[in-house]
């Protein structure tokens, strides 16, 4: 196997590079938030026993990706420290891949089809189900973090901006293309030659995307620059940790900076908690299909790039704070909507409004957040690692809260409705942020 030519901005490395999102994606779309969490409510018990607890299905599933994400947001200190130092991006990147992989592709043979109507869930189906799902997420977010350490690698800081943007593209095209050929095989699955009735076709979209996944994670690991000798593992365990106490001494003496990262922890924990959990409140709330899921989650797609381009021009012309704020009202709206929802026809009205306000408070919170970061800064890799890490932390506490409300109120809505006070504070502790060059004062 030839050794491939890995000097920056060499056009066939960022193409493999490009590859991996192109790879990865389909998991965050396909089955995080398409698929796999209507699949999950429906063939477990609305009410499931452990022990001497009850907890609804739904509850369940919130805390499953409440705990992945908690592990994720512990390990992120020490991959990032391994990412940067310890020159095994590469094979780290491997052993994450194969892994969510090798989870996803197990998901085929959770079919909790055995005691649906039983007080008393099979034990052996939830474990396969619940924990192939933590593991496919930790693989998956557990990649992304050497994945993103290789941009600096691969390409001169003057062409991040557009190498980073052809990675995205490249998992938004291959993601949707994936999700629409599972949509055609769930729809009309005897033209694909699979029985009309069913959880074999849905079963079947979790191997597509574990061998899609792993099949063109290939590309990259195979044009990617090669691993080198770096520190010894056992000297970055704590690495990652001091970069980020030393970020975090930053940040608490810049009041803007401190301001926004608070804001943005809250509200990003009801929009995080909005994405994954929004199938799941269709499913169970409104008896979604898992067909019209999917044309939902398109639609959201579609919209989402029309949504991130109107707030970007709302942001040029009226500020940065004026756009995201314009957006945690849209979203407060949102919630609140959800609450009285009765048909289909209103959730996609709203399905639409979210996938409006969802690229553009995503890409807009990054963007701030760079503005906001100090004159001269270099080390900015160490502020957007406590940057993904409050991020995710956010996951942890807006899926908790979202189950603990449900599992003691018993309704979904009523957590739906919860999620306002995430935004509503969000809103409070921005108003009071000062964006510099932005015509926000």
């Amino acid at each position: 196997m030839s050794t491939p030519v890995t000097t920056l901005n060499n056009p066939r490395t960022i193409r493999a590079w490009a590859f991996f999102d192109w790879a990865n994606s389909s998991y965050a779309l396909v089955i995080s938030v398409a698929i796999f969490p209507a699949y999950y409510t429906q063939v477990t018990s609305e009410q499931i026993s452990i022990g001497s607890v009850s907890i609804s299905n739904s509850g369940l599933y919130a805390f499953s990706i409440s705990a992945a994400y908690l592990l994720i947001a512990t390990l992120s200190p020490f991959l990032s420290g391994i990412a940067d130092y310890g020159g095994k991006k590469k094979g780290f990147m491997r052993f994450f891949t194969t892994m969510g992989s090798l989870a996803c592709i197990s998901m085929f043979f959770f079919k909790g089809d055995t005691g649906l109507h039983q007080a008393v869930q099979p034990i052996g189906q939830l474990i396969l189900g619940t924990g192939s799902f933590m593991v496919a997420t930790i693989g998956f977010a557990g990649a992304l973090v050497f994945y993103n350490a290789f941009l600096p690698e691969i390409a001169s800081e003057d062409q991040y901006d557009r190498v980073s943007a052809k990675g995205f593209s490249y998992g938004y095209i291959g993601s949707v293309i994936l999700l629409i050929f599972n949509l055609l095989v769930i729809t009309y699955p005897t033209a694909f030659g699979l029985p009309g009735e069913g959880t074999l076709p849905i079963r079947l979209a979790f191997v597509t995307v574990g061998l899609w996944w792993f099949g063109f994670a290939q590309i990259p690991f195979r044009g990617l620059p090669a691993d080198h000798p770096g520190q010894p593992i056992r000297k970055l365990l704590t690495k990652g940790f001091k970069e980020l106490r030393k970020t975090w001494l930053v940040v608490r003496s810049e009041a803007n900076i401190l301001g926004f990262l608070s804001a943005f922890f809250f509200y990003s924990a009801g929009v995080q908690t909005v994405l994954f959990l929004a199938a799941t409140f269709a499913e169970k709330e409104l008896h979604f299909a898992t067909s019209q899921l999917i044309i939902i989650i398109l639609l959201l797609q579609l919209v989402a790039i029309l949504g991130a381009m109107l707030f970007a021009r709302l942001s040029e012309k009226r500020g940065n704070k004026f756009a995201l704020i314009t957006m945690l009202c849209i979203w407060v709206c949102i919630c609140v909507l959800a609450y009285f929802v009765e048909n289909a026809t209103q959730f996609y009205f709203i399905a639409a409004a979210v996938g409006t306000v969802m690229g553009g408070i995503q890409s807009l919170s990054r963007s701030t957040y760079s503005k906001l970061l100090p004159v001269g800064t270099e080390d900015t890799a160490s502020f957007f690692s406590f940057y993904d890490i409050l991020e995710k932390s956010a996951i942890v506490l807006g899926t908790f809260s979202f189950g603990i409300i449900e599992q003691i109120t018993g309704g979904m809505r009523n957590s739906v409705l919860a999620l306002i006070l995430f935004f509503v504070i969000g809103l409070v502790l921005l108003s009071k942020v000062r964006i510099k060059h932005s015509r926000e004062k």
